[in-house]
């Protein structure tokens, strides 16, 4: 679908969205369309009982004046509006105009609705817009009966300020869309060598793509996440994505992915019921790869390293079995009592050889790494656990302005003490209680002193409740999360 930006004058066909300010009347656009149509848009208002409370809708059919069909779309109050507002209310008037059916649509956005900058608030609306519209169809077999939403057109006074802003959201839509689709994929297309060499294609974009092999792992000691793939037919890889567009010299930021892109549970082996789920269990791994595509699509200025760890977790005669100790890439060695606690296997090896690799700045990861976290999160907030009270305080700031929440929980010796072991130098689970913290603390003891925050989105990164801009099971949660980070606090 595209999207584009026009001057804002009346469109001669398809369908027309007007924003309208709560008790505010019309203006702009919306006044010119009541004109032309002899008032017929002011008498229907009044009519319906119309006031531009939030998210009310008013559909006017044949209004006359040569449109076809008007919808007033109510906004609120435009002072109490903030930009994640503005994404929200193009993602809402998306939906309307698909609910339509229609192959082509314009949304006037010539109303002071916030304060901002024309060509901010309409490029925020089309990153809504542009959200929203995605869809995960390859599979179907039936094509729809109705044509598809082919254009929608955003109405501004400032065409070429929003035409150029729009740049940047459209690069991080595009990320978003890259890691839906890669949780969205079937385990039986997405196994870990097929999700490595879809990543190649990326170079294209300015990324220096590396695909590690078993062989490279071996050699490099990494027997905590090879061992969690020795189950499987399928070989584990190690992608490494950089993007060096920061100073020569400068640092690098490194972010790290789970990437199982089955978690049977190995000999551990999860229930029957919802396991079909786990082809999600490297939706940290997607993000990573969808923030890097972002990163390098809006020609970002800062260095980064994208590294992402992919298994498949598999209960065949040669699993790994809960009783095993290996020996990671540190050195550490980890007793693996429960084979479903894999995700922390495969990060450990994969944090040691990043911050041993690349001496980034700071690290984050993100993985579908407990089932805990759900049971204190539930699905609107992930997990959050750092060594750097900076760090974590500004992914919460982040978390915050886009939506994609997080909220810390603690580190502590006491919880660290729970994972010695007395033979191995740690085990892979704590127990029952506090898991997700316990997970949180294993990481910790690969990560040396490098600024580092653990992102626990077993809650949100697939089968999330549904919002204005996301109608997807795999949510490509944590991009524009990450964007927002990197954009806000380390580029310059």
């Amino acid at each position: 679908m595209k999207i584009s930006f026009s001057s804002p004058s009346l469109p001669k066909s398809g369908v027309l969205i007007l924003l309208v300010p709560e008790s505010g009347g019309l203006t702009g656009l919306a006044a010119k369309a009541d004109q032309r149509c002899q008032g017929q848009i002011s008498r229907a208002m009044a009519a319906a009982g119309f006031t531009g409370r939030r998210d009310t809708t008013l559909d006017i059919v044949a209004p006359g004046g040569g449109l076809g069909r008007v919808v007033l779309f109510g906004i609120g109050a435009p002072a109490s509006l903030r930009p994640l507002d503005l994404e929200m209310l193009g993602g809402a008037t998306a939906g309307v105009i698909q609910a339509l059916k229609t192959e082509s649509a314009s949304i006037a956005v010539d109303v002071d609705v916030t304060g901002l900058a024309p060509r901010e608030a309409a490029s925020l609306i089309a990153s809504g817009v542009q959200l929203r519209v995605y869809s995960f169809t390859r599979y179907k077999s039936k094509k729809p009966e109705t044509r598809p939403l082919r254009e929608v057109v955003l109405l501004t006074p400032d065409l070429r300020g929003a035409r150029q802003r729009f740049e940047a959201f459209e690069a991080v839509a595009e990320g978003v869309h890259l890691a839906r689709d890669l949780v969205n994929e079937p385990p039986n297309v997405l196994h870990p060598v097929a999700f490595a060499e879809r990543m190649r294609p990326l170079a294209k974009h300015g990324l220096k793509v590396s695909v590690m092999t078993p062989a490279q792992m071996r050699k490099l000691g990494m027997n905590a996440l090879l061992g969690v793939a020795q189950g499987s037919s399928h070989e584990a890889r190690i992608v490494v994505m950089e993007w060096r567009g920061g100073k020569a010299g400068d640092q690098p930021l490194a972010f790290i992915g789970k990437g199982v892109t089955f978690d049977s549970g190995g000999i551990s082996i999860k229930p029957a019921q919802g396991m079909e789920d786990m082809k999600g269990d490297m939706g940290g791994a997607a993000c990573v790869a969808g923030l890097m595509l972002a990163l390098a699509r809006r020609k970002a200025k800062v260095n980064a390293i994208g590294a992402i760890g992919l298994v498949e977790n598999m209960p065949d005669g040669k699993a790994q079995r809960p009783g095993d100790i290996v020996t990671s890439m540190s050195g550490q060695t980890i007793a693996v009592l429960n084979t479903d606690a894999e995700g922390r296997l495969v990060l450990a090896d994969v944090l040691w050889y990043v911050q041993d690799r690349f001496k980034p700045r700071f690290m984050i990861d993100l993985a579908t790494l407990t089932g805990a976290i759900l049971v204190a999160l539930g699905k609107e907030h992930a997990g959050l656990f750092s060594n750097n009270d900076e760090l974590a305080q500004r992914l919460a700031e982040a978390g915050y302005a886009t939506g994609e929440k997080v909220w810390r929980l603690p580190l502590a010796p006491e919880y660290d003490k729970i994972i010695d072991h007395d033979v191995a130098d740690v085990k892979n689970t704590g127990g029952r209680h506090a898991g997700s913290i316990t997970a949180a603390q294993f990481l910790q003891r690969f990560v040396n002193s490098v600024p580092w925050a653990h992102l626990d989105v077993a809650g949100t990164a697939m089968d999330t409740p549904r919002s204005a801009i996301n109608q997807s099971w795999g949510a490509g949660w944590g991009v524009r999360l990450l964007n927002r980070l990197v954009a806000q606090y380390y580029e310059g």
